[in-house]
């Protein structure tokens, strides 16, 4: 099992003058909740971030307003529409700093963008070649590659996790070779809170010149994402861990990219012109965007990117930051409890596991406490074998928690100790 807490990190006492979180917790409507009777500390944020009402109204303002279909529309309704929702793929090129909003496919999220690039990519792909995970993948970034390599032949190498939660790099490096044909991995993991090195893994002796696809679900929300400087050829995230809406999520594909990949789905919008006998495809992206999209909650999503784009994100990293030194601080005090990944660079993320007690049961008591955490394999199973468990506890931050919410944090998990063991 990895090791608890050991002090890595320096704990923050002052919230960044720049970010005003009262303010900012102001602009969340169920944040205002009570659950049992106490204040909702909500520290799910790594499953799905609540949402500001600047993008609720964004959304229902859609609906209200100005719905219609987009693309091809001649009407004043389609063309308000379309204009919002092209729009919306503008500020996820700007969020990124991706060169052309034509590397921007919009999907359903990341679950959909990595199937997306699976499902193409593999097309190219023959018996004897092969594709590096990682054993800290989220299960969206293992189970299309197990599918299509029993389909397709190819061979599924996996990188491992060390004892702090980190990359094995050199044990990654041991697996490449000239038979390597993308490496898929994730930027953040959504268990342990590591932040992967992406200048390190391309530093590998052969990997420059190797397709990279990174997980960007939580180091989106937690990170300044520069595609460019990270040098990937593709990047998807989910808009509703972003505070945007569910069913609205982005692929980024580097530059000719989607030219020379297959279509993903067929039907309306991704094509040019069909005949009896033949069809040809729209110019990229739509060539990715079959049928009539999520239109609200993609111009939801840019709404979302805006108002994150409102805080700086320095100040926003370094907020998260103290919450989980503040955080780590209070759980080193409580006997049996270990948290699981202690990375140096780490994310506002603790997984942790209490002698004796099970997850669930832990996660149940906490939520009399009015503190919400997840409890389970978090989609992470390969994993949590590694780890030697079943499952864990954990608790997620985000920019509208407070020290307040991180001590009430603590003080519940030490009554739920109290009572489980």
């Amino acid at each position: 099992m990895f090791a608890g807490w050991s002090g890595l990190m320096t704990v923050h006492k002052n919230i960044p003058a720049s970010l005003n979180i009262d303010a900012i917790r102001a602009e969340f409507p169920i944040l205002q909740r009570e659950i049992n009777g106490r204040p909702l500390v909500y520290l799910d944020s790594a499953a799905s971030a609540q949402k500001p009402e600047f993008v609720i109204e964004s959304v229902a303002g859609v609906y209200r307003a100005s719905y219609a279909n987009v693309h091809r529309g001649l009407h004043t309704l389609a063309n308000e529409t379309t204009e919002a929702f092209e729009a919306a793929r503008e500020d996820v090129r700007r969020f990124l700093n991706a060169k052309s909003a034509s590397e921007i496919v919009f999907t359903r999220g990341s679950t959909e963008a990595i199937n997306l690039v699976a499902h193409t990519f593999c097309q190219m792909l023959s018996p004897g070649d092969e594709i590096i995970i990682s054993r800290m993948e989220h299960h969206s970034n293992i189970v299309p590659w197990i599918l299509l390599s029993e389909k397709n032949g190819f061979t599924l190498k996996w990188a491992d996790v060390t004892e702090a939660g980190e990359l094995d790099y050199e044990q990654l490096a041991g697996l490449v070779n000239d038979r390597t044909r993308l490496i898929a991995i994730t930027h953040m993991s959504n268990v342990l809170g590591t932040v992967n090195d992406i200048a390190r893994i391309r530093a590998i002796p052969g990997v420059a010149e190797i397709p990279l696809l990174l997980d960007g679900s939580q180091s989106a929300v937690h990170l300044a994402v520069d595609v460019q400087a990270l040098d990937c050829d593709f990047f998807v995230f989910t808009g509703h861990k972003l505070y945007g809406p569910s069913g609205a999520g982005a692929l980024y594909a580097r530059g000719d990219w989607l030219d020379r990949l297959p279509p993903y789905m067929g039907g309306g919008e991704m094509i040019a012109d069909v005949f009896e006998d033949r069809v040809t495809f729209a110019d990229v992206p739509h060539k990715f965007e079959a049928g009539t999209p999520a239109i609200a909650d993609v111009i939801g999503l840019g709404a979302a990117i805006r108002w994150v784009e409102r805080h700086d994100r320095v100040a926003m990293m370094e907020h998260e930051r103290a919450l989980m030194d503040r955080a780590m601080t209070g759980l080193a005090e409580i006997d049996g409890l270990t948290v699981i990944g202690t990375a140096q660079d780490k994310g506002a993320i603790i997984s942790f596991h209490m002698e004796g007690a099970h997850p669930h049961d832990v996660a149940q008591i906490l939520d009399k406490y009015g503190v919400a955490v997840r409890a389970g394999h978090h989609c992470a199973q390969p994993l949590m074998r590694r780890l030697g468990l079943s499952a864990t506890a954990r608790a997620s931050f985000a920019l509208y928690n407070t020290f307040e919410e991180a001590d009430a944090f603590v003080d519940a998990l030490k009554k739920a100790r109290e009572f489980l063991i």
